[in-house]
This record gives C-alpha cells, structure tokens and sequence, in this order.
C-alpha cells in the first residue's frame, strides 16, 4: 500500500528529480510544482500530507508560500518542510516563525531529506497529550487550549515552541539532550545521527518570548537543556 502523498514545490530540475526518485523509491506518492503560484493551486485542489517547499522560487517565493498555508484554514496543519541554499540563520528562523515543521539547507543527502520527512509523518500520527494547567512562578500554560502566559500577560508560541515547552516541562527536572528533543518534538530517529540546529535555534525564540521566565529554560554544558521549577506551584 502507498504511503503517504508529498508535495514537492521545487524549481530546479535536478533537485526535482533527485528528490522524487528516493521518496518514490520509499514508497511515497509525490506530486510536483515548479514555482510557488502552482504549489498553492495544488494545495488547494487536492492536500497533500506533506510539502517540501524550496524558498527560492519563481513568481512567488517559499516564505509567502508558507504564509499564505499558514493562513488558509485547509493547510494549515499541513507539515512543512523547507528547503533552502540560504546559509543566514535569519531566513531559516524566519521560516520557522512562519510555521515550518523544519529546514533543510542544500545541498542535502537524500537519505537525511528522506530521514525527515519520515520524522515529521511520524509525528502526526502520535497520539494527543493528557490535558491539564501548569503553573510555574510567574508562567501559566493551559496545555489544551495552547495558551501560554507570562505575569498574566499572553505569549503567542509556534506550534513547535509550544511542544517544546511541554516535553521539557513534562521532563519533571531531567535534562534532555538535543538528540532527546530532537526524538520527542520533531519525531527524529535518534540512530540516524542528524545534525542539526533546529533545537537551538527554538529554544532560543522560546526563552525571549517567556522573558522574565526564560531563566527556568537551563543551558546543561555538555549535556543539553533543563526547566527548572522549583518553585512550582499547583
């Protein structure tokens, strides 16, 4: 049986090929548009479960591309992963920002863009977290309504600064390496080795949102990161 559908949006031919020659070769159904206008017709007309979305392209650029998904009711819990030749943290972070599930920086190994798209799958089928309230000094997170607070005053959190706050709350203190959060919010197989920074760069965004509460997310040298709380509160 066929896994699932991908959408890749790509304009360089080559890359096209390559890409949906080892996606196929895993078994996924791949469907392609060459710049961003025919990416969101084809969004639109049939959803895929998954896209791949170049930043550079023609008529209409990945990032607006990401955008517009990101505001349309029928695409927005579409996972997105971009792919970008850009070096600069700021467009990659920018990416994120915009709802990007990940990055990939060109050029890439088949086997790792194959790698993360199994990962970010994987991670819609897990199932929803127990819901409950969790208060901590000044912080106040209602966990099922994905509200955040901070001195009562509302933190607009990305889906994935979201997930990553609560794995690292729910860690009751213990200290989680990047690998382990890699594992726990992006779904990365942790024997597969990737290296990315894709953890840094959220937990950086989520400790200037939480401002004054940043100083519960600890930096372990050496190790990875901790929430402290101790002075939580019920």
């Amino acid at each position: 049986m066929d896994k699932e559908r991908i959408l890749l949006i790509e304009d360089e031919k080559n890359i096209a090929e390559l890409v949906r020659y080892n996606l196929q070769r895993e078994g996924y159904r791949v469907a392609f548009a060459a710049d961003g206008e025919a990416g969101l017709r084809l969004v639109d007309q049939d959803p895929p479960d998954l896209i791949l979305l170049d930043l550079l392209l023609p008529r209409i650029d990945g990032m607006e591309v990401c955008r517009r998904l990101k505001q349309n009711a029928r695409a927005r819990a579409i996972p997105v992963i971009m792919l970008t030749a850009k070096a600069g943290e700021t467009d990659k972070v920018t990416g994120l920002e915009l709802g990007a599930d990940d990055y990939v920086t060109k050029p890439f190994s088949p086997r790792e863009l194959v790698a993360r798209v199994r990962a970010v799958l994987r991670r819609r089928t897990l199932p929803p977290q127990p819901t409950a309230r969790f208060r901590c000094g000044d912080l106040d997170v209602d966990w099922e309504r994905h509200h955040v607070s901070v001195k009562g005053k509302g933190v607009k959190l990305t889906a994935k600064e979201f997930k990553l706050l609560r794995v690292l709350v729910e860690a009751g203190g213990r200290v989680l390496s990047r690998d382990a959060l890699l594992e726990r919010v992006w779904g990365y197989d942790p024997a597969l080795d990737i290296e990315t920074r894709t953890v840094d760069f959220h937990i950086g965004r989520l400790r200037r949102k939480l401002g004054s509460e940043a100083r519960r997310i600890v930096t372990v040298a050496g190790s990875g990161y901790q929430f402290v709380m101790s002075d939580a509160r019920p």
